[in-house]
């Protein structure tokens, strides 16, 4: 019974010193997870002592852990990030583990004479990048970047981790079943088909039962964070025993369950917040305990090199090759190689040549935990400088909010939403509550009142509304503080606006000729944006044509283009070297290439340097307008030069 209660007491230490490295973490902007890894190897057995060598129990509590991980992950991924990320996340999370353990095998074969196949199985291992990382350096390292590279990101790391567990079972099968390459057949593609099928069709289904279990059945509020987690791993568990990847269906689960109007979602959320760095202690924990630090000498340089071949080689030609029919730039595509960052999950996989009986040397296991902590180190404290560096690093659209969105009881056709209203927000500056939101109750100096008795709104003021459902995010802005001004937001947004109903062939008169298509030439600058872009536009999304770059600087309530502004700056590419670049990109280079071996003009190149990198800005003594038709200088930038 005393060593009960040694372990539990070593056990909860661990986690209350992780907890309050956490402190640290924030202050010095270490990676947080890195933290508590290396507090997991220095309480190990080369460190405090602690001899933890049960790696079947370890996989148990890991994976558990990360099925927590990504169906939490899924939970916060709106459905709209999740549509305009989903062709670019899904390539790189499929076809892009493939290239990147493919190529990765390459130099582990060679620096750590292992067979081809082998070393397909190490770069399975260390193929996946991690959701807690990912998620965590994103959404709380205070990166603003456009959301579709954002929510790539995120969605990819929520659904890499299926392919890899795939490919290293698959792999770890076929090497200690004595089979060689010859055992990729029919049948491991049927198995591949197999798991990410039921994964997919079983994770839909279980978010259904989750959502209708909520809103049906009197649960009550407390218990309500202790159905979804028991439903979703009764999801993830259940896919897992009838042959179906339980990782892909716990965060197809999340997505669902999170986009639905579900009984007590903000409660649900709180738990899950918790639970989730809970889930991300101890697994980072257990398996720093399980690491043997006095083994990696045999091994470090080697897997040093490998770590960097990875990230400089391996990841960013993985990462271009999926991404060239999108329309990412050259700094997105560079910043989304960057984000690769390899976590527990690698770890936890390395986990299973030992778990088959082809580690008897913990080579797999030792090489991808040397890997993490290199990627921790080198990527984890890299990522917001490496955005900033790219200028990737987008101005805010709005400042603070402080919002609260409260459950009503039953199946309420409204949401009961509160503000507290902060210094500068419009609201104070005279704005108008549209009618369709209905103010009821306002807390100022502790004392409760009626909307209608309220009188103008006062800074500081709790202000509750009864809103339509999905409508709070077009209230956000008109409580929100002022945003920061930043001196560079006009080299961002551009030297000045115009307005996106003017004609686009005003613009191929005055940077042509050449910018448009023919069918382009009928349409005003925001149908012409929104057609380059995809058919959706996004706040500071870019299109350039020719020499110039058109920039969403604000959009309406239907996310319409608001305002559009123009930059006379060229883009300065991520590198000279022609790489990173998207396959509408190599198309205008090639036709460009061929316009100047014929003698033929290249479309908004200057007379002196052709080409659009040499595009000169219009001199310091002229202002923006002095090189523009009449037609396209209506629009002036306000003081700052920064919005419209």
């Amino acid at each position: 019974m005393e060593a009960f209660y040694i372990i539990v007491l070593v056990s909860t230490i661990l986690v209350l010193v992780a907890a309050f490295s956490s402190l640290l973490a924030f202050r010095f902007g270490a990676p947080l997870l890195l933290v508590f890894l290396l507090i997991g190897l220095v309480a190990g057995v080369d460190g405090l002592g602690i001899d933890f060598s049960n790696y079947s129990m370890a996989y148990v509590l890991g994976s558990l852990a990360l099925a927590v991980i990504l169906f939490d992950s899924g939970f916060g991924t709106s459905l709209h990030a999740f549509k305009i990320a989903a062709a670019p996340a899904i390539t790189m999370a499929s076809l892009g583990v493939i290239l990147t353990a493919s190529i990765f095998a390459c130099a582990a074969s060679l620096l750590l004479d292992l067979t081809w196949l082998e070393g397909l199985l190490l770069g399975s291992i260390v193929a996946s990048t991690d959701a807690a990382a990912v998620f965590f350096l994103l959404r709380i390292g205070g990166i603003h970047i456009r959301d579709k590279v954002r929510s790539s990101l995120e969605v990819e790391s929520g659904t890499n981790d299926p392919m890899a567990v795939f490919l290293t079972v698959a792999l770890v099968e076929l090497i200690s079943a004595g089979h060689g390459s010859s055992g990729f057949n029919l049948e491991l593609l049927a198995m591949f088909v197999k798991q990410m099928g039921l994964g997919g069709v079983v994770g839909l289904l279980g978010g259904m039962m989750i959502v209708n279990v909520l809103n049906r059945l009197p649960v009550d509020r407390g218990l309500a964070p202790i159905f979804v987690l028991a439903l979703a791993l009764l999801v993830f568990s259940f896919t897992g025993a009838i042959g179906g990847s339980g990782f892909l269906a716990v965060y197809v689960a999340g997505i669902y369950a999170g986009n639905r109007k579900i009984f007590a979602k903000e409660a649900i959320t709180r738990f899950q917040d918790g639970l989730t760095w809970l889930a991300q202690i101890i697994m980072f924990l257990v398996l720093g305990l399980l690491a043997t630090p006095s083994d990696f000498p045999q091994i470090l340089l080697p897997a040093i090199g490998l770590a960097l071949f990875l990230i400089f080689v391996a990841r960013p030609i993985a990462v271009w090759l999926s991404l060239l029919p999108f329309d990412f730039t050259q700094q997105e595509i560079g910043f989304v190689a960057w984000v690769g960052l390899r976590g527990a999950v690698s770890i936890l996989l390395g986990i299973m040549p030992i778990l088959g009986g082809i580690d008897a040397s913990h080579v797999y296991f030792n090489t991808a935990f040397i890997i993490v902590l290199v990627s921790l180190l080198l990527q984890g404290w890299t990522i917001k400088p490496v955005a900033e560096r790219l200028g990737l690093i987008i101005p805010p659209r709005m400042g603070e909010v402080d919002k609260v969105e409260l459950d009503l009881p039953g199946r309420a056709n409204h949401e009961l939403i509160s503000y507290r209203v902060i210094k500068d927000s419009p609201v104070l500056r005279g704005e108008r509550i549209p009618r369709w939101a209905m103010p009821s109750l306002v807390i100022r100096d502790g004392r409760s009142m009626r909307y209608q008795y309220a009188g103008r709104l006062r800074e500081n003021d709790q202000i509750y509304l009864f809103i339509a459902p999905g409508y709070s995010r077009l209230l956000d802005r008109l409580f929100a503080s002022r945003a920061p001004v930043d001196e560079d937001d006009a080299d961002f947004f551009g030297a000045f606006a115009i307005s996106p109903s003017r004609p686009a062939k005003e613009l191929d008169a005055a940077y042509g000729p050449g910018l448009l298509s023919v069918a382009e030439q009928g349409m005003t600058v925001g149908d012409l944006m929104t057609y380059r872009l995809g058919g959706r536009a996004d706040y500071a999304d870019r299109v350039r044509l020719g020499s110039i770059i058109l920039i969403v600087r604000d959009l309406d309530e239907h996310e319409h283009i608001l305002s559009v502004g123009i930059s006379l700056e060229p883009v300065e590419p991520a590198t000279r070297l022609p790489i990173f670049i998207n396959m509408r990109e190599i198309a205008h280079r090639v036709r460009d290439a061929i316009r100047r071996s014929r003698g033929r003009p290249v479309p908004g190149s200057s007379p002196v340097a052709a080409g659009p990198a040499a595009a000169a800005p219009a001199p310091p003594s002229a202002t923006p307008s002095d090189n523009l038709p009449e037609t396209l200088s209506d629009t002036r930038p306000d003081e700052g030069g920064n919005r419209p």
